[in-house]
């Protein structure tokens, strides 16, 4: 049961995505009476006194609240609080051409957290060098700040890789292509 059928899409009570999960998990909400089947592939799974279809599309039947945690410090989380913009020169860029930079340099007492650390692009980052952004005649677009939000999620998933039981649930922005 490998491919296709090892994956179930979990649907949140409004049908919306939330995310992949193998069927075995699938099977599990679904016994502990967590979820629904929406829509099943044609494979069965046998025991000695069951079968049953391999779901391939389950629902919640009821909401659930995420705790509040705090949101994880990473780059990814950085970029995505700065909108991906140099926090200097306001350039939009892609993960790549971007960096990190400490608001006060670690030379200067600067600590690595939420509050001393921004998006910066290479050109801007080489620019402040180890300075203060006051020492090197740079001016701060935002003040960086810990997030109470995490960033969207995002399902990912290749067009040619899409089960067709779940291509009713997935909303599509822009054009689709095939990879």
């Amino acid at each position: 049961m490998e491919g296709v059928t090892s994956r179930t899409l979990l649907l949140s009570q409004g049908y919306e995505p939330i995310k992949v999960i193998s069927w075995q998990r699938a099977i599990t909400l679904l016994f502990l009476g967590k979820v629904e089947v929406v829509e099943e592939y044609t494979d069965d799974i046998r025991s000695v006194t069951l079968v049953i279809k391999i779901p391939a599309v389950v629902r919640l039947l009821r909401a659930f609240r995420r705790h509040a945690k705090p949101v994880k410090f990473s780059r990814v989380n950085i970029y995505a609080r700065d909108h991906y913009r140099c926090q200097y020169c306001g350039k939009k860029a892609g993960m790549p051409e971007l960096t990190y930079d400490h608001v006060v340099p670690r030379s200067q007492g600067g600590r690595t957290d939420w509050t001393n650390i921004v998006t910066a692009c290479y050109d801007c980052n080489r620019k402040k060098g180890g300075r203060t952004p006051k020492q090197a005649g740079m001016h701060l677009l935002s003040q960086p700040v810990q997030p109470n939000w995490v960033p969207a999620m995002t399902i990912r998933i290749s067009t040619r890789s899409v089960p067709e039981a779940w291509q009713d649930y997935l909303y599509w922005t822009g054009e689709l292509r095939e990879d």
